[in-house]
């Protein structure tokens, strides 16, 4: 019985404003500024990601999962964070 197929995603570099991810020899820019819930994130759990479809990806170390359509175009995706929302009710 042959396996199902996969993609492979790899993150080629991390910074201090965000992660490089490479998917299909294309590598997309994942800014902190635009997905906060890798910020505090060590680099086993940004680098542990898994590509299970074409627009799926899953951090299963931080239970993330995104659209690939989101990193490619942030700001159709606009993000609410509950984090972002408790710091605001705290000042």
């Amino acid at each position: 019985m042959p396996g199902s197929d996969t993609s492979v995603a790899e993150v080629t570099h991390v910074s201090r404003h965000g992660f490089w991810l490479l998917l299909d020899g294309q590598e997309l820019l994942v800014p902190f500024a635009d997905f906060p819930w890798f910020r505090d994130a060590t680099i086993a759990q940004i680098t542990t990601v898994e590509w299970p479809t074409a627009d799926h990806l899953h951090w299963p170390l931080l239970d993330v999962d995104l659209s690939v359509a989101s990193i490619r175009n942030p700001a159709a995706f606009p993000l609410v964070s509950r984090a972002n929302s408790e710091l605001e009710n705290t000042a």
